[in-house]
């Protein structure tokens, strides 16, 4: 029997119980669905958060201080950054912009409205080295950081939750009982943790010598000219912090330096763990549909002896039997993996349009879905598919 006709026949023998081949081909649906639509999750949730380190800033590297130790045990970071390292880095090759910063928390107040928010002091520089842009006013200059300027700019979330209908441009606001003057609201930048939106920012001489008086830095962004270069300026940039910090060979760093690469990596990897784990349990329901197939398939040997009796009578072979009930146990999986592809698809689909979550539906999902579907029929149709090969035509065909 070819392989078209033993194609045709499983199909007509399908095709002849309609309902109870749909409900056969539920459990694959279903499996295949949650499969497709949880990686369609995870790899959104991937994007979404790589966009987010990538709008960090271009070329990014990020000097922090390091975590101060006693007896072993961390106890906060220590206070070794200064301004003079900053001037340091700027002079090192490959480097094309050096932004520092500090950060602490205040309470804002306008009027009526209170707020409580960070603060960061920085330099001209920063928006350039963060990739952050004005949605009005305008941005700090040399001078405002030259005169320790009160003035303020405002993130996204602080004017709307300040401001209501309003704007700020020109106004005074409060910043632990300090006036300063609101001189432009950053463009929003997106929620997320440490998101530009909520805070609020000042000169970095202001934030020193008038709000907080703290001489070192909380961390010095380094924009790189050439992300190929990144190994090679990380490993300058150290040797020239720890000869700064009169550091010995045997002494730990008392700063840490990490930069976009690695922070794109490390969160990859817990991306794809996630994703990974959740597909593992949302495939357990491919298991079910499986077995329920092979059941299902049982069935069907059982109420078709006689029909099997007849077909090796007429000279079908052993093997041309068991070609044909593998054949149906695959066609119905791969039925069952195609619906619940689409089925999937639009789940995820939904789910970014009405739920607001990010959702991208990779390629190799389709495939993987499919392929795992033709791999549930083969194996779970082998073992029904061999047993109506078994039988003995003469006590098949005596079976009523």
């Amino acid at each position: 029997m070819l392989i078209k006709e033993t194609a045709k026949s499983a199909w007509r023998s399908l095709a002849s119980n309609r309902m109870r081949t749909l409900l056969t081909m539920l459990g694959m649906i279903i499996g295949t669905a949650a499969v497709v639509a949880v990686l369609g999750i995870g790899e959104g949730a991937r994007s979404s958060v790589e966009g987010r380190i990538r709008s960090l800033g271009a070329n990014l590297l990020m000097v922090r201080p390091g975590s101060a130790s006693t007896s072993g045990v961390r106890s906060g970071t220590v206070k070794t950054l200064t301004e003079d390292d900053a001037d340091a880095l700027k002079a090192l090759d490959g480097v094309a912009a050096v932004a520092p910063e500090r950060s602490g928390s205040a309470q804002l107040r306008y009027m009526a409205s209170n707020l409580n928010a960070s603060v960061t002091g920085i330099t001209p520089a920063y928006l350039e080295v963060r990739s952050l842009s004005m949605g009005s006013g305008v941005p700090f200059s040399d001078l405002d950081e030259q005169q320790r300027a009160r003035v303020v700019i405002v993130g996204a979330n602080v004017a709307r939750q300040l401001y209501p209908g309003g704007s700020p441009l020109g106004t005074r606001l409060q910043i632990n009982g300090s006036a300063f003057r609101v001189v432009g609201v950053l463009a929003e930048k997106g929620s997320g943790m440490g998101s530009p939106d909520d805070g609020v920012f000042v000169p970095l001489s202001t934030h020193r010598s008038v709000l907080f008086g703290q001489d070192h830095l909380s961390t010095i962004s380094l924009q790189l000219a050439s992300e190929d270069r990144s190994d090679t300026v990380i490993a300058q940039l150290e040797q020239l912090l720890r000869l700064r910090h009169r550091l010995r060979a045997d002494q730990p760093s008392d700063f840490e330096v990490r930069s976009q690469a690695e922070m794109l990596a490390t969160m990859g990897q817990i991306t794809g763990t996630f994703t990974t784990l959740l597909g593992s349990v949302a495939a357990v329901s491919l298991i079910v549909g499986g077995i329920g197939i092979m059941n299902i398939m049982l069935v069907s040997v059982r109420e078709r002896t006689r029909e099997i009796g007849v077909r090796m009578a007429v000279g079908a072979r052993r093997r041309d039997i068991m070609r044909q009930f593998l054949v149906e146990a695959v066609v119905v999986s791969l039925a069952g993996g195609v619906a619940g592809v689409g089925l999937g698809y639009g789940a995820a689909v939904a789910l970014s349009r009405f739920g607001e979550w990010a959702t991208i539906v990779p390629p190799y999902a389709v495939g993987l879905a499919l392929g795992v579907s033709i791999l549930i029929g083969i194996t779970f149709g082998v073992g029904p598919a061999r047993r109506a090969a078994r039988l003995d035509p003469v006590e098949a065909l005596r079976f009523e």
